[in-house]
């Protein structure tokens, strides 16, 4: 059974940082794609930072300079190290996990609150 484990989040000052991770079940094999995902109140979730096995990383533009994500393969772990927030980076984040056998699975989600 896949899970997959979130922590990280938490309350911070504008120009704090947070770091957030996610760990995947040792179940989960040949993971190729690994990324976190916001959603504020009343708004679309959309995609923050991706990357793959590759190790191609990409990042929405409101966050580039600003977050960095990495992985480490062997733990199936992934991170976001966020800096420099601001508060219309309060949201709901969530991670997402894919390979191709096993398809795409979501995390709980972590909230983080950036106060102005």
């Amino acid at each position: 059974q896949v899970q997959l484990v979130e922590s990280g989040g938490g309350l911070v000052q504008a120009g704090g940082s947070l770091r957030l991770s996610c760990a995947a079940s040792r179940s989960f094999f040949n993971i190729n794609v690994m990324g976190w995902y916001r959603q504020a109140p009343g708004k679309q979730r959309e995609l923050v930072a991706q990357i793959t096995i590759g190790r191609s990383i990409n990042y929405i533009d409101s966050v580039k300079g600003r977050f960095t994500i990495s992985r480490d393969s062997a733990k199936n772990t992934v991170y976001l190290q966020m800096n420099s927030l601001k508060p219309e980076d309060t949201a709901v984040y969530y991670c997402y996990v894919s390979s191709p056998a096993a398809g795409g699975y979501w995390g709980q989600g972590t909230q983080v609150t950036v106060s102005s």
